[in-house]
């Protein structure tokens, strides 16, 4: 397990939590090795009936960690196994997801919310997506469930305008279930999780697979947005990109 996933039991519900606060929790490959790992036991374990997702006040996450980005897109190591891995455990996940997020939720930070049943949110969390400001594509099956949850034309603009959607905006738009105070979010969403965990197993786990569908079709889409997402991170535009964004961080590092 990474040390910026924790992962807890209360009761019924297992927490998984991205704690790399220094990082605005970007995530690294061993941090969504830990996250796969931490879904497929909670799956796999009769004693956990709900998972929690959770970040850190002020971030959920600022995305895929963009010196792992920058690895791949210059050559320095290849693949990205750990990510498709996550992806797909998170798609192919058989208890219930709840997810509570507080200001950033970038990229993948965004989207991994098209899979959770149930999400909160605080009004200072804004949903943003640069994919292609990045010289990338969309991942996590956004391409296909983005237009399904947000309707066509709000997905274009989160996905590729890269425009963010605030928090009362994406509860709206029905990517979120409920918007809530700081101070309420953790609370009200292990509540849910608890009341999710104390119902019918069986009869919630038949309910929620009815309401979700078929898994191939997200699943397939997984994969076609992973192979273009490799493919993209080689090209120039992504370089050209990523060294830009690592240049004004170092600026604004000496500035500082």
């Amino acid at each position: 397990m990474s040390e910026h996933i924790l992962v807890e039991r209360r009761e019924a519900v297992q927490l998984i939590r991205l704690n790399r606060p220094e990082k605005k929790n970007a995530i690294t490959r061993a941090m969504y090795a830990a996250m796969a790992a931490a879904l497929r036991q909670g799956d796999a374990d009769e004693a956990v009936r709900c998972h929690l997702i959770l970040g850190v006040p002020g971030a959920f996450s600022a995305g895929n960690d963009l010196a792992d980005f920058l690895a791949v897109a210059t050559g320095a190591r290849d693949g990205a196994e750990e990510v498709f891995d996550f992806l797909v455990a998170l798609a192919g996940c058989r208890k219930p997801l709840v997810s509570a997020a507080d200001g950033i939720a970038v990229g993948i930070g965004a989207t991994m919310h098209l899979h959770c049943d149930l999400t909160f949110a605080t009004p200072q969390t804004v949903f943003r997506t640069p994919f292609v400001d990045l010289g990338l594509v969309p991942e996590a099956g956004s391409s296909l469930l983005g237009p399904r949850v947000l309707g066509p034309q709000r997905a274009f603009a989160l996905l590729a305008m890269g425009e963010g959607l605030e928090a009362q905006a994406a509860c709206q738009a029905g990517l979120i279930h409920r918007v809530v105070a700081a101070e309420a979010l953790e609370p009200t969403a292990l509540a849910t999780a608890r009341t999710l965990a104390a119902k019918p197993a069986e009869a919630l786990r038949i309910t929620r697979e009815l309401l979700r569908g078929p898994r191939e079709e997200v699943l397939a889409r997984i994969r076609e947005e992973g192979g273009l997402f490799r493919e993209r991170l080689k090209s120039q535009e992504a370089r050209a990109a990523f060294t830009a964004f690592m240049n004004r961080k170092r600026s604004d590092a000496a500035q500082g």
